[in-house]
């Protein structure tokens, strides 16, 4: 490219920086120049609504003609001469307002016409309807509220960036009107939730969370410590405990909503910090828990849905029929031809494994390695409602045994789309026994299961005093809520999910030191502009240039995701790329790709990187930064995730899961030309377990899928 060409999308670049500037440079002033003339907004302290623009539209014939006060946020704006129009934006949607001089007077008007989208205003007026038949308020009125200093994203495209999205969640609300229906709906399904136990005569209680032992389920705690005790603590991972308590003291039906916190990765179904309920109830077991469970669901989905037969992404969820129930022998015969009942013991079970390429543990028994079948083989096919029951006692330690075969236990859990949406038991009430199963998790905790439960004395000293047979349930509210609302990632249901730092560096806050390359000093300047127009110059199938836009999203996602946002621009014009020499030179890649790079002005740094990715099959580039190693890595992850995502009905990954991809993994027919040798010395490069990279993976892939599907659908 000559060098005119080159300095053309950069100076757009800092062109449209410098109109932003200039753009929030002018909202100060106008700020500035109201707080002169004494209209300072922020000295308003309220404003007194009386109507929401939905009430207006769907009582308009009994509202028509009347005088209204309406409250939102600028949303469109058009000025015409002495009249103008804009949309204002409330909690309930969107009302049109009509503005004209003759009606406000000409120095309110005046005003209002230099008011911004984003600005928050008051209008009182009259309603009626527009000639082309629009529902509107004909302002009389017009009163600014809050002066917005930043400039939202534009209309047409609202806001897509998922992580700016998670991050603000503010901003979020205000441009994607399903967002905010989506919350709305969620504390509509927790209300329901508190009716329908309050009806069936339970009592709302709350528990503590900093607590000194935290058990109750499988999971790994937070740890901090108690200043004025000088005591470490834990953050619950569960309720169970506490509620059995108040069992014990007599309280015969108690349940909680409340925060637990876990300390696991992300993914679509976790976050550390989520939403739980548990209740307990005296004198029943997991059959009354089950009828109740049934119950509740399909109330709560008439209440908030009007309908117990949901949609959930490709699937349509009947609520309103009885939920199916299997044992988990059962379900594992039914889905792999495989009878547990017929497995002898732990070695012959162990032995089934290893035929069916199912990871274990040495320390894994018999009933250890039931759950990994059932895990394996069947959760993915329970998409309608299926109580899964009778679990082994190895995997259950507070749960009643069955007394007519006691390697297994009373408990049950729902699956709803492949997901576990609830989990019960008949709980133990033993405190003999419970002692015994204590001690199990101490053995295991030793063995190095870092999810293992510790014996707590206080809870067995209540035991002892004595607990009635008792049934017990808890669900994520969260996964209720993602079934609900048809949100495929848990992040999409909490209104402020769990993301890492901006500016978190590597774990030892230092970032790695740029190594010595040839030509260290030629730093790519090269734009995205020019990236995009080089790559289309050597790559015309839309395989190539779908698999570099999608590779170059991963690399800007874990840019961020690392720490390196600064760098994002780097780290995404590599991964775009990267693969520049594939399709015309496929025998020379990563060696054709040096000549093609230098003749288009591309630096040293992304030259060396772009190689790096091929090390030890097409190229001797070592990946030493983890930006090199990030890549070489995800490369070839990518294609395999891509695989394994046009074999799902949604054709997309954005309702993948791990243990989904795992199993594509394994099987080393599927998608054969995805090295599996490669994407695990990658994983090793950056330390990182196999999960931990796939996991990141999905997410970075989930991250730019829809702007590479809108990149591809323009470019056809």
């Amino acid at each position: 490219m000559a060098n005119g060409q080159n300095n053309q999308p950069q100076n757009n670049k800092g062109q449209q920086e410098q109109d932003v500037h200039q753009l929030l440079k002018i909202k100060r002033e106008k700020l500035a120049a109201l707080q002169e003339a004494g209209k300072d907004p922020f000295q308003i302290t309220k404003y007194d609504v009386t109507a929401h623009s939905r009430d207006i539209k769907e009582n308009f014939e009994q509202m028509e003609g009347q005088v209204v006060s309406a409250a939102g946020r600028i949303m469109q704006k058009r000025v015409m001469g002495k009249a103008s129009f804009c949309n204002i934006q409330d909690l309930k949607g969107d009302i049109q307002c009509y503005v004209a001089k003759d009606s406000l007077g000409e120095e309110p008007y005046a005003d209002f016409k230099k008011y911004d989208v984003g600005d928050i205003v008051g209008v009182t007026g009259e309603v009626f309807k527009t000639k082309t038949g629009e529902i509107s308020i004909h302002a009389s009125k017009v009163t600014l509220l809050t002066k917005s200093l930043q400039i939202l994203p534009e209309k047409y495209h609202g806001l897509t960036n998922t992580d700016i999205r998670y991050r603000q969640r503010y901003t979020d609300l205000i441009m994607n009107e399903e967002v905010k229906e989506t919350f709305v709906k969620r504390s509509k399904i927790i209300s329901a939730i508190r009716r329908y136990l309050d009806e069936q005569g339970f009592m709302e209680v709350e528990t503590p969370m900093l607590v000194s032992n935290a058990g109750g389920a499988a999971a790994r705690p937070f740890e901090t410590h108690f200043n004025a005790l000088d005591e470490d603590v834990k953050l619950r991972i569960s309720l169970e405990l506490y509620l059995k308590r108040l069992i014990v003291g007599g309280l015969e039906r108690v349940y909680e909503i409340g925060r637990v916190f876990r300390n696991e990765g992300l993914d679509t179904r976790h976050n550390p910090e989520f939403t739980l309920m548990e209740l307990y109830q005296a004198y029943t077991d997991y059959n009354g828990m089950m009828d109740l469970t049934e119950n509740m669901f399909r109330y709560v989905a008439q209440e908030v849905c009007g309908t117990t037969t949901v949609p959930y992404g490709e699937h349509s969820i009947d609520l309103g029929k009885p939920f199916e129930r299997l044992t988990m022998i059962e379900a594992v015969k039914k889905y792999t031809g495989i009878d547990f009942d017929q497995v002898a013991d732990t070695e012959a079970a162990k032995k089934l494994a290893d035929e069916k390429e199912v990871h274990y543990e040495e320390r894994h028994s018999k009933g250890d390695i039931l759950n990994l079948f059932f895990e394996e083989f069947v959760e993915e096919h329970l998409v309608q409602p299926t109580f899964v029951m009778d679990h082994p006692v190895e995997i259950s330690p507070l749960t009643k045994r069955k007394p007519d075969k006691p390697d297994y236990v009373e408990r049950f859990e729902l699956f709803i789309t492949g997901r576990e949406m609830c989990n019960a038991y008949s709980e133990l009430n033993d405190p003999i026994d419970q002692r015994e199963r204590f001690k199990a998790q101490e053995a295991a905790l030793a063995a190095g299961d870092e999810e293992a439960n510790t014996t707590d004395e206080d809870f067995l000293n209540a035991l002892e005093i004595g607990m009635p047979p008792t049934g017990g349930i808890g669900y994520g509210i969260d996964r209720l809520v993602m079934l609900l609302t048809n949100s495929p990632a848990i992040r999409d249901v909490l209104l402020f999910p769990t993301m890492k730092s901006l500016d978190k560096k590597t774990s030892d806050s230092v970032k790695p030191e740029k190594k010595e390359v040839a030509g260290e000093g030629k730093r790519s300047k090269v734009s995205r502009e020019q990236a995009l127009e080089l790559l289309k110059k050597y790559n015309k199938e839309s395989f190539h240039i779908q698999h570099a836009l999608t590779v170059e999203g991963v690399m800007r996602w874990y840019a961020k995701e690392l720490g390196y946002g600064e760098e994002e621009e780097f780290w995404g014009i590599t991964g775009l790329l990267h693969d520049i020499d594939f399709e015309l030179y496929p025998e020379e890649h990563c060696k054709k790709a040096p000549e093609l790079l230098r003749e288009a002005g591309v630096g040293e740094d992304m030259i060396y990187a772009v190689c790096s990715h091929g090390y030890g099959i097409c190229s001797e580039e070592e990946p030493k930064l983890e930006m090199e190693k990030v890549l070489f890595a995800a490369d070839e992850l990518t294609g395999l995730i891509w695989s394994c995502a046009l074999m799902r009905p949604s054709k997309s990954v954005t309702d993948m899961e791990v243990k989904s991809l795992k199993k594509k993994f394994k099987d080393k027919r599927f998608a054969a030309g995805c090295s599996r040798e490669i994407i695990s010395q990658g994983a090793e490069m950056l330390g990182w377990e196999l999960d931990d990279l796939f996991d990141k993976t999905i997410q970075a892939m989930r991250s730019c899928e829809a702007d590479v599907a809108e990149a591809m659908e323009k470019d056809s």
